[in-house]
């Protein structure tokens, strides 16, 4: 089997992540959204940790389909406020997720504080062959004073990476990918499975 045929599932329905985890793939591994892999199911986060989220999902679709497959959670880690919204990021506000709500709250919490260091934690979880390994990337940088830009998604219009005076929202994918902690992680991956797959 050839680098270049071997499929893995990512499990997510998260559409965004999807296209940024492919665009960093490039052609070394077949990589199948959900809905390409014609498994249609929301996986809950029902834990407290980015590790146990991610393990929690990869383990879902390993079990329902015995294919290898790997799953992440990310979340946005604000010094100030104590590492939150972190494993809730993506639910900050309250439900149903609601990205303009999540900006708004994160926001008003930051409001009168002096330090804005965060970081963007990005855990995958990989299956294969029923054998579980994560992978963990970080992009340490700061939240800014107001939203900023078009492109990207979730906290990406208030976060500025360290070394760059732009917002990830404010960059295009190329771009965002020089700093992004899902790039770093997904690296990790593939260096592994260029060594662990046959």
């Amino acid at each position: 089997m050839s680098e270049q045929r071997y499929t893995l599932v990512f499990a997510t329905n998260n559409f965004n992540k999807a296209q940024e985890v492919n665009h960093i793939l490039g052609n070394t591994f077949k990589v199948l959204s959900l809905k390409e892999a014609g498994i249609e199911i929301d996986i809950d986060e029902p834990h407290d940790t980015l590790e146990a989220n991610a393990r929690e999902k990869s383990m879902t679709i390993y079990t329902i389909k015995n294919i290898d497959c790997f799953s992440e959670d990310t979340g946005l880690e604000v010094e100030a406020l104590n590492g939150a919204p972190g494993v809730k990021s993506a639910r900050y506000a309250g439900e149903p997720s609601n990205t303009r709500a999540n900006i708004e709250k994160l926001l008003h919490q930051l409001k009168n504080k002096q330090n804005r260091k965060a970081q963007f934690r990005t855990v995958i979880s990989l299956l294969q062959n029923g054998v579980e390994k994560q992978f963990e990337g970080i992009c340490k940088g700061e939240i800014t004073l107001e939203p900023s830009g078009e492109n990207g998604f979730g906290y990406d219009p208030v976060f500025i990476p360290e070394g760059s005076t732009k917002t990830f929202a404010e960059m295009n994918i190329e771009e965002k990918n020089e700093y992004s902690h899902r790039r770093k992680a997904v690296e990790k991956l593939v260096a592994h499975l260029k060594k662990e797959t046959p």
